[in-house]
């Protein structure tokens, strides 16, 4: 069942915004300028890969780290 209370009219229905894959659900709106997608099942995702669930909930983004820099072995010592 979608936020607004409507049931999901896709086949096969989007998973709910309480479920493991809820962002596999289907992208009703996509506003591409402010960098969001509204899915089926009410929840709000960010192109950093975070998300706000239907509940006011927000969801970290998952992105992976940036790699550590690499050093040439030798320390800098401040004096």
């Amino acid at each position: 069942m979608s936020r607004i209370g409507l049931a999901c009219m896709h086949q096969p229905e989007c998973p709910p915004a309480d479920a493991a894959d809820c962002q596999a659900a289907q992208v009703l709106t996509h506003c591409p300028v402010l960098g969001y997608s509204l899915l089926c099942n009410g929840i709000l995702t960010f192109e950093d890969t975070g998300c706000v669930l239907p509940n006011g909930l927000v969801v970290s983004p998952r992105r992976p780290l940036p790699p550590p820099p690499v050093t040439d072995g030798h320390e800098e010592v401040d004096s």
